[in-house]
């Protein structure tokens, strides 16, 4: 039967409205949640790891980032394994009991100290070696994740970790009995190894501790001195001592949103993750870089070399404490295979200081993780 003309031009922008909606409820979003504010280092990596996703999907899927908005550090594993945030960015040290297999290579970071690594680089390294030593190499990392109802889809890493003081420390003897503030358990052993005394102070509380003379050195990161405002509250700075990086960054997905997506989509979570590891450690190396040339213009700022005693005594703590962090993994959380998992992820740091040594952008860092961890995910297997 022919339809009117007039019901013909009513009914072809109603078919077409309908597709267009149809497009649209297909669309899936999903919430990523980060405890970094808007426009720091951390959420401009999420904002990445979302485009990406828009990116590699087709507009079929996508991200929306909460920036310290839906949960906090502290909130985020629990709300990934409820259902609360589909995604987003779980500091692990945060939770030993829940993290152990994962946490037993977040304490080995000062071991890049113990390569050729340059300064620059060490957490784009860092990065690659937790990805493939957690994705390929720790099962029971895997286990930990499922637990929690969530699985691992990568990580990331901060740049190198120093001395930021209001004095100079430079020696063995310069550095007794001061008072540092440490954010991780293998920098609380050194200090005590070296004869200093390791305080805990909230990141947020830092400036006030060494304005005030509460704490001599913050053993932080160069990113700090501006997003810290550490640069106004410090008159010397002593670069690779202790050394080491903050990598205890896990970028994980609620385990039944993983299921539910489709292989394609899974690999485009992946490379999302990827993206978003090398946004977030090249944005920590920019920024420290950045950061470092403008306290080397400063007058009121020293920059000071170690002294070979003190590099010396840190070499040989790093030594020592590979058998410390493994016999703890071992006695605390009943980690039997903690000497290997030691062992193994040494071996992969090795490989990956050699992998990004010649890498000069973010996308090119993107390249490498994709080409050398992440596209090998069987999607079809993991967290099945």
């Amino acid at each position: 039967m022919n339809c009117p003309n007039f019901v013909r031009r009513g009914l072809l922008p109603a078919i077409l409205a309908g597709v267009s909606m149809t497009s649209m409820v297909e669309a899936r979003q999903l919430s990523y949640a980060t405890g970094y504010s808007s426009g720091s280092i951390g959420a401009n990596a999420a904002e990445v790891f979302a485009k990406d996703i828009e990116d590699h999907s087709g507009g079929e899927l996508t991200a929306k980032v909460y920036a310290q908005s839906l949960l906090s550090f502290s909130e985020i594993p629990p709300g990934i394994r409820d259902g609360m945030a589909d995604s987003g960015l779980v500091l692990t040290p945060y939770f030993p009991s829940a993290f152990p297999s994962t946490n037993l290579a977040t304490e080995l970071t000062m071991l890049i100290e113990m390569t050729d690594a340059p300064t620059e680089m060490v957490g784009l390294a860092f990065a690659g070696a937790m990805a493939e030593y957690v994705f390929f190499n720790c099962p029971s990392c895997i286990v930990e994740y499922k637990q929690q109802n969530q699985l691992f889809l990568g990580g990331g890493g901060t740049s190198s970790y120093f001395l930021i003081c209001n004095k100079p420390v430079r020696t063995l003897e310069e550095i007794k009995g001061k008072r540092l503030r440490i954010g991780g358990a293998q920098w609380a052993r050194w200090a005590n190894a070296v004869g200093a005394t390791p305080v805990s102070v909230p990141q947020h509380e830092t400036y006030e501790a060494l304005s005030q003379g509460v704490v001599d050195c913050s053993v932080h990161s160069a990113p700090e001195l501006t997003i810290v405002k550490l640069m106004e509250v410090t008159s010397d700075m002593t670069p690779n001592m202790p050394g080491g990086v903050f990598s205890g960054i896990a970028n994980n997905i609620n385990l039944d949103v993983w299921k539910s997506l489709t292989a394609s989509e899974r690999r485009t979570m992946l490379h999302a993750s990827a993206a978003h590891a090398s946004a977030l450690s090249w944005g920590y190396a920019q920024t420290a870089t950045t950061n470092m040339e403008t306290a080397k213009k400063l007058k009121g700022i020293t920059i000071h070399e170690p002294d070979a005693g003190l590099v010396k005594a840190t070499r040989e703590f790093i030594e020592q404490d590979l058998k410390t962090i493994a016999t703890k993994y071992a006695d605390t959380h009943g980690l039997e295979s903690s000497a290997q998992m030691v062992e193994t992820f040494r071996s992969l740091l090795s490989k990956w200081v050699e992998l990004v040594k010649e890498v000069d952008s973010s996308e090119e860092l993107t390249q490498v993780y994709w080409d050398e961890v992440y596209s090998k995910v069987n999607v079809d297997n993991y967290g099945q």
